[in-house]
């Protein structure tokens, strides 16, 4: 059985986090289109060129390195180079780096290929503008007008980071890819949560990644002085959100299953006095599931909470979708692919939903997609302590080596759907 060398990862994902690297920290800072992102698709392009990798940087900004030159559709595998503020080292770079060793252990074992392999980092999936627009632009999933508004949380617009860095935001609508051209897709990925590490299992093959939806919604009442506007005559817009916070668990019971979520990650309250009533509280609604119905009666649900809340309260509800994305699931055939060369290596494995969103979601959509877990000590990500043993990104990149195998080498190991 031919496995990776984990010691060629581990030097190359070391290397790779001193771009952005924060000394006070020790987080990484590489959010899309900066600086320290395009340093590392420079660092990342040499890499690949010096592994034998055909290579380029597209219109979007995704790095890919072919590995065969046949004209064939591709297996594509990789993840994302960008981080989050103050990010880890994993998230995202695992699977590009992984990618990349498991065609130098191809390459160093002679094997000879059916099908291309292309190795992939994509561009932009951390949302610095609202969106995964590497994986977004490869899947025909951009607009000319969201390129055009497209815009970042200090007022930075999409196109202009574009331009800074010497590309057209006109180009980006030629990165489309097609079905015809992608035979597969995989994405190794660290899972970002506690699951795996609680049930002591070594790997995670992802059946579907949940949907999302996201809100900007107000409550509108009247600034009052503390200390001289009676209790029974406010209109306090922060009982409001309270009350609101108060009501998710029964949403999701009533109308949601285990996999349902609904966060308030984002709060500000006017005029933000300590003196005064607040007047008018904004806040961020995000809600996730893995069935598109469920996601529906979960908007329902909160909008029809809020409206009746609003109403106790003296307040004006007002809401604004930011963004909707559908649940996306995972090709069955590589689904059990990944099962089968998960027994044979015998590593414990459990099949699992991803709560957070990932390139792959895109991929479901023009080709054959798969997505494999490892465990994250603590669940801990997009934090610097973000870390996953080494002996489980062994596992995890031999078996996307297996899973590659299998995809790029006619074998007729794959079952149908």
């Amino acid at each position: 059985m031919t496995n990776i060398n984990v010691q060629r990862i581990e030097d190359d994902l070391f290397e790779l986090s001193k771009f952005g690297y924060n000394e006070h920290d020790k987080g990484v800072y590489r959010q899309g289109f900066t600086k320290a992102d395009m340093d590392a698709r420079k660092w990342l392009i040499t890499l690949f060129r010096k592994n034998g990798l055909n290579t380029h940087m597209d219109a979007a900004g995704n790095v890919i390195g072919r590995y065969g030159d046949m004209d064939r559709p591709t297996v594509m595998v990789g993840s994302h180079l960008d981080s989050v503020p103050a990010g880890g080292i994993f998230d995202g770079t695992l699977g590009v780096i992984a990618a990349l060793e498991c065609v130098r252990t191809i390459r160093e074992n002679k094997i000879d290929l059916d099908y291309p392999i292309e190795v992939v980092a994509t561009s932009e999936e951390e949302g610095r503008f609202g969106g995964m627009l590497g994986s977004q632009a490869l899947t025909g999933n951009v607009t000319l007008e969201w390129l055009e508004t497209a815009i970042d949380p200090s007022g930075v617009m999409l196109k202009d980071a574009l331009s800074e860095n010497g590309l057209n935001y006109h180009d980006v609508l030629h990165v489309y890819r097609g079905k015809e051209n992608i035979k597969a897709f995989l994405e190794l990925h660290v899972e970002q949560g506690p699951v795996l590490e609680n049930k002591m299992k070594s790997i995670g093959i992802v059946d579907g990644i949940s949907g999302v939806f996201k809100w900007l919604v107000r409550l509108i009442g009247k600034a009052d002085h503390a200390g001289t506007a009676p209790m029974d005559m406010r209109s306090d817009a922060f009982l409001g959100v309270a009350d609101f916070a108060h009501e998710i668990q029964r949403i999701i019971d009533e109308e949601g299953t285990d996999r349902s979520r609904i966060t308030i990650g984002h709060l500000e309250l006017k005029p933000g006095f300590p003196h005064t009533v607040p007047g008018e509280v904004e806040f961020s609604i995000v809600g996730r599931d893995l069935d598109l119905e469920i996601m529906n009666n979960l908007a329902n649900a909160c909008r029809r909470v809020l409206s009746s809340i609003a109403r106790k309260h003296r307040l004006m509800f007002e809401y604004e979708q930011m963004s909707w994305l559908e649940p996306k699931y995972c090709s069955k055939k590589i689904i059990e692919l990944i099962e089968k060369n998960t027994k044979k290596r015998d590593y414990s494995y459990i099949n699992m939903p991803s709560g957070a969103g990932h390139d792959a979601q895109f991929f479901t959509d023009i080709t054959d997609t798969g997505l494999i877990f490892v465990p994250s000590v603590n669940g801990v990500s997009h934090a610097p302590d973000e870390w996953t043993h080494w002996v489980d990104v062994e596992r995890g990149a031999n078996l996307l080596l297996d899973c590659i195998l299998d995809l790029s080498v006619d074998n007729d190991k794959i079952s149908g759907d």
